[in-house]
């Protein structure tokens, strides 16, 4: 058993499965690189795309608006 599977197995259950998602992110992120894929990047093809509301909201409304969607 390996130094790191000891210290794993001394965390409460619900940390070890935190340790099992944060090492099944770093695998896929390293297939990734592997594969050669480019990591994503923010997309700006929306950008623009509500222009013609301009005239009819300010950006404080659709600030407030976009709050009473997300519900907080």
């Amino acid at each position: 058993m390996t130094q790191l599977e000891k210290t794993v197995r001394q965390l409460p259950l619900n940390l070890q499965k935190e340790v099992q998602d944060f090492a099944e992110v770093l695998l896929a992120r390293a297939k990734q690189k592997k594969n050669g894929q480019k990591s994503r990047h923010l997309r700006l093809d929306w950008a623009g795309g509500l222009k013609q509301y301009r005239d009819q909201f300010t950006a404080i409304e659709l600030q407030k608006k976009s709050l009473d969607w997300w519900g907080t």
